[in-house]
């Protein structure tokens, strides 16, 4: 049954690519705004193969230039968000080679950011800069890496440099940063509780095929998705400010989710 699951989502899945891929190409060739839209399709119909079911709370703002800031939890994390709307996506170097999904987040033209490598910062920094100014609606995942679902770690300040950045020279309009929330929260009806939430957490080592054959095998995700309001900031606040209202918000969305 797990192996029948997994064919009949593969082929869904590269159908949808296979249709979806030359006018995103087209799209990117000719700088067209429509080149996010293939994506959020393609993140949609992914979400309904693989049973997730998602509860919005809240909105995305319609206020732009937009960063959300969310929590990371799994790589599932990407599906859901790109579900709700056109985004790209700020990822690790070492996302670019990774089976799958490195191919698809080079589709989604994602912002790749080397960690170790400081002296790339201000470079990587301006690049996101760059995109919010043209209209991208960019997700920073600012705890660096994935937890447990059940907490949040601490957040890193560095990246929200691009919120600085791409202030510099803007006169008619601010900045907008939106915190947001992803709590997996039940299968098939049932909540997960603390302990039951790594069938779709992703932490440490947790080897991706095996984790992504278990989600498949699943076939059912409930997921709670909360937009609090955007954060009131000047670009006068430090990054570490931002950071820490940005935390402060989410984590109490996720306490909210969670709760019994």
């Amino acid at each position: 049954m797990r192996s029948l699951r997994i064919i009949w989502l593969a082929s869904i899945l590269f159908l949808t690519t296979f249709v979806l891929l030359p006018f995103h190409l087209l799209a990117i060739l000719f700088q067209d705004p429509a080149a996010n839209y293939a994506p959020h399709i393609w993140h949609k119909t992914a979400c309904w193969c693989l049973g997730i079911k998602i509860i919005y709370k809240g909105e995305i703002s319609k206020n732009r230039p937009l960063m959300l800031v969310s929590n990371h939890v799994s790589w599932l994390d990407i599906l859901v968000l790109g579900a709700s709307a056109p985004l790209v996506f700020i990822a690790k170097s070492e996302v670019r080679d990774w089976p799958i999904f490195g191919f698809l987040a080079k589709l989604q033209r994602s912002v790749f950011i080397e960690r170790h490598r400081r002296g790339k910062t201000g470079e990587q920094v301006s690049t996101i800069a760059k995109r919010m100014k043209q209209g991208d609606v960019v997700v920073l995942f600012p705890e660096g890496t994935t937890s447990d679902g059940n907490f949040i770690l601490p957040f890193k300040s560095a990246l929200f440099g691009a919120v600085q950045s791409a202030q510099d020279g803007m006169t008619t309009s601010n900045l907008t940063i939106q915190p947001v929330c992803i709590a997996y929260c039940s299968a098939h009806g049932i909540p997960l509780g603390r302990g039951g939430r790594d069938l779709a957490a992703w932490p440490g080592d947790v080897p991706l095929l095996p984790h992504l054959g278990d989600v498949i095998a699943e076939g059912s995700l409930g997921i709670e998705i909360t937009f609090p309001p955007p954060l009131a900031f000047d670009h006068q606040m430090k990054r570490s400010e931002i950071a820490q209202l940005c935390e402060e918000s989410i984590t109490s969305s996720l306490n909210s989710s969670l709760r019994p």
